[in-house]
């Protein structure tokens, strides 16, 4: 059934004034699954007042009660909802249906609202110092955190309501007011949320906006208005370094989650067979994730090995439909994605890599955006293929000589977002995980995700942490007050 396609601005569901939508495409059938709002200049420049407007003159961002009210209200019709939501980003993101069990959808709905809102009390009553002793004078002093005030959040399409659904409940929780921008390809999970809080919560108008629009120039007025205080921006590093420039006349404060090229180090004391014969990760929803292992660095000494064992895994990766539960990988989400990949398999075999497996689009596959589960060996980490985020299911085999080599090749990268390390000693691994430049390391599958741990990385990799602690701070500003300690007893 169709999705919403309305946006959301200033507490009302609305239209395009211009009247004009644009397709939802189901990038596995490559069918329409129908209209959305696209909005102009004028829908988000009504957007970014209805934000300000609800910053500075209601009391959303210092009223905690009515903050937590809101979350469990919109936790609670999310639930409700949660099937209806599951099919609708299956068939708009192409996302297997066995991923929204997890990554995409029950994992984040599980805690991205609920944690923020568990620490708001905790977290905003601030820190209480030493009694200070300076300038002949004795003070109390105590540390605030304030929200920083109207959130430009700007969301990709490979997991979109994964990371709509973070950035809302930390920027909420925190007492910012937000006007997202979700990716064209995938708007009615963002659209939903914008239903749901007009007609379930009591949000006060403007606290949250949705602003849907075919072209991503809409998206860049949020980062150039000085009334909006804050991009929260998860993407490709090229456009992160774009909202870095041109947010800077205004200052803009920026939170930037974005790509990655991460290293799974297998070492020559490692189960082979327990790590490889199914290591389908980095063929997860078509390969295209941030954090996803695309490098894998085996030792020489059982290079041809591990690389048996993937080329074996890889043939065996399920393909498909993504409404079978049985399916790992769905379709690229869209055609231009897909012909993206097929040009980089293209550029790693002309640069003299070894094409394993894979390497075009399945035969059986002849409507939707699909491209093989492909595997590459004998790659130098200079190769294009090893060096640039493929964001497909492109799996890279290099081989090292020793632990320094492993390490010395997965920080031989632009990126440092993720990374992994498999070893039979965990000492041994957990040195190696110490050295990796990478905001993020599993040791022998280990998983680190949560809403209460820090996401984000190294390099051009971004600015920032997505979760945790460290997430809540990117929302807040800092400021100490003091008196003198007489005043306070």
């Amino acid at each position: 059934m169709p999705g919403e396609s309305r946006m959301l601005i200033g507490g009302e569901l609305v239209h395009a004034r211009s009247g004009k939508t644009y397709p939802n495409i189901n990038p596995a059938t490559e069918e329409m699954l129908g209209d959305t709002a696209d909005a102009s200049l004028d829908e988000m420049l009504l957007a970014i007042d209805a934000a300000r407007a609800a910053f500075d003159e209601t009391d959303w961002s210092t009223n905690h009660e009515l903050r937590k009210r809101c979350l469990a209200q919109l936790q609670e019709a999310l639930d409700g909802e949660r099937e209806a939501l599951r099919s609708e980003l299956v068939a708009e993101a192409g996302c297997p249906v066995l991923l929204t069990y997890g990554p995409q959808l029950d994992a984040p709905l599980e805690d991205a609202l609920r944690w923020p809102a568990s620490m708001i009390d905790s977290f905003l009553s601030g820190r209480d110092l030493e009694v200070g002793h300076a300038f002949g004078s004795t003070s109390w002093r105590k540390v605030l955190k304030e929200p920083v005030g109207v959130v430009g959040a700007i969301v990709p399409w490979n997991y979109p309501f994964e990371i709509t659904i973070h950035k809302l409940g930390q920027a909420l929780a925190m007492g910012n007011t937000v006007v997202l921008k979700p990716a064209p390809d995938t708007p009615w999970n963002a659209t939903r949320i914008g239903r749901l809080v007009a007609e379930s919560t009591d949000m006060p108008p403007g606290v949250l906006n949705i602003v849907t629009s075919s072209e991503d120039l809409v998206g860049e007025v949020l980062v150039e208005d000085p009334r909006v205080d804050l991009i929260s921006f998860t993407g490709s590093t090229a456009t992160g370094r774009h909202i870095m420039a041109h947010g800077a006349p205004t200052l803009k404060r920026v939170f930037l989650e974005l790509g990655g090229k991460s290293a799974d180090i297998v070492l020559d004391d490692a189960d082979f067979e327990a790590k490889l014969s199914n290591a389908w990760g980095a063929c997860a929803h078509a390969g295209q994730g941030c954090a996803m292992l695309t490098r894998l660095l085996l030792p020489r000494s059982r290079y041809e090995e591990g690389v048996a064992l993937m080329e074996a895994a890889m043939r065996n990766v399920p393909v498909g439909d993504p409404t079978d539960p049985t399916i790992i990988q769905g379709p690229q989400v869209s055609a231009k994605q897909r012909d993206r990949v097929l040009s980089y398999i293209a550029e790693g075999k002309n640069d003299g890599a070894r094409l394993v497996v894979g390497g075009g689009i399945p035969e059986k596959l002849v409507r939707g955006f699909y491209v093989e589960p492909t595997l590459f060996a004998d790659v130098d980490n200079s190769m294009s293929i090893a060096r640039e985020e493929i964001f497909g299911p492109v799996l890279v085999a290099i081989p090292f000589t020793d632990d320094d080599d492993a390490v010395r090749i997965a920080n031989d990268s632009q990126y440092g977002l993720s990374g992994n390390v498999t070893s039979g000693s965990l000492d041994r691994a957990m040195n190696l995980a110490r050295r990796l430049r990478s905001g993020t390391v599993g040791v022998n599958g280990g998983i680190w995700y949560g809403a209460d741990a820090p996401f984000g990385g190294y390099k051009g990799s971004g600015i920032g942490r997505q979760n945790g602690i460290e997430g809540l701070e990117e929302y807040c500003e800092t400021k100490t007050i003091a008196g003198p300690s007489e005043l306070f007893g």
